[in-house]
């Protein structure tokens, strides 16, 4: 059985506070096979790129056992390219280029190899990509977990909505809890965007944490305070790839796993804003992965006097 993920591998050019970078490797598919490859070894990766993508980029993947069979290379054609400039409180950006090249075109192939899929992570595509994998998968995965972003609910809401009564659970963060539901409130928000078809959402507060809904139960996850914050690109993506990889490696979908997932999804997100890009996810060892949960741990455990 496998984790199947599917979204962007591309460059990012990225300034924040801390500094700047050129070209260097992003998307959220890498993101997202990286923090899960921490957790489960069967990771296989649907994706596409130019010539222009180093083979020494796919080799790191492959080290993490990271199975790129899916990864599509376009041979005379550019990889997906983003740049963006973070403003003083990391919490806000400005997109300065975006240049699809690839992914413009892109048909997401699922190599036979991989119709053992047990477990899919949707990145943020066009919902209509995300409907293809799906309807691609000879045998409907155990658990589809779906990112997406609010401009798919500016200009495809209907797909958008279709895709969401083919999954179990849907990662989003605030504002678009907001602009999907029409409601303010984030339990009004949540109770409303579970009779669509998620049966678990989850709702992304970036330095406030995360929160998590199903059928009335509701769970409330600390983030971890950090001195630094390098880079915020990428984390929700690591965040979602260490949230269905601890889910894989369990084997056991439940509300009570699910609220563990959130902790160590949050963990491995800790780490990639601590540098650039996946400088950080590439070279963690499980010691790193168990102390750093263990500060989870400490963060919110407490006892009643």
């Amino acid at each position: 059985m496998s984790l199947v993920v599917i979204g962007t591998v591309a460059f990012d050019a990225i300034e924040t506070p801390f500094g700047k970078t050129d070209k260097i490797v992003g998307g959220a598919a890498t993101y997202a096979s990286l923090a899960a490859s921490y957790f489960y070894d069967e990771v296989k990766i649907v994706a596409v790129v130019g010539d222009d993508f180093p083979q020494a980029e796919i080799r790191n993947l492959n080290n993490h056992h990271i199975n790129t069979e899916g990864l599509q290379i376009k041979q005379g054609e550019k990889s997906f390219f983003w740049a963006g400039k973070y403003h003083n409180d990391m919490n806000s950006r400005d997109t300065l280029v975006t240049e699809l090249n690839v992914l413009a075109d892109f048909d997401p192939i699922i190599p036979e190899s991989y119709q053992d899929c047990e477990y899919l992570m949707l990145g943020n595509l066009t919902p209509k990509i995300q409907q293809t994998v799906i309807n691609r998968m000879h045998k409907r995965p155990k658990l589809i977990v779906m990112d997406t972003m609010n401009f798919w609910m500016d200009i495809a809401m209907d797909d958008l909505l279709q895709t969401l009564k083919m999954v179990d659970v849907l990662a989003i963060n605030d504002s678009e809890a907001r602009q999907l539901s029409g409601e303010y409130s984030l339990v009004k928000a949540a109770d409303k965007i579970l009779t669509m078809g998620p049966k678990y959402l989850i709702i992304k507060k970036g330095e406030h944490g995360a929160l998590l809904f199903s059928n009335g139960q509701i769970f409330s996850a600390p983030a971890l305070p950090l001195a630094e914050v390098f880079d915020p690109t990428g984390a929700g993506d690591t965040f979602a790839g260490g949230f269905i990889g601890y889910l894989a490696k369990v084997g056991t979908i439940n509300f009570n796993n699910m609220k563990n997932a959130i902790i160590y999804g949050s963990a491995l997100a800790s780490f990639c804003v601590e540098k650039f890009g996946t400088e950080r996810l590439l070279n963690l060892t499980p010691q790193d992965v168990s102390a750093r949960i263990g500060e989870f741990v400490k963060l919110s455990k407490f006892e009643i006097l």
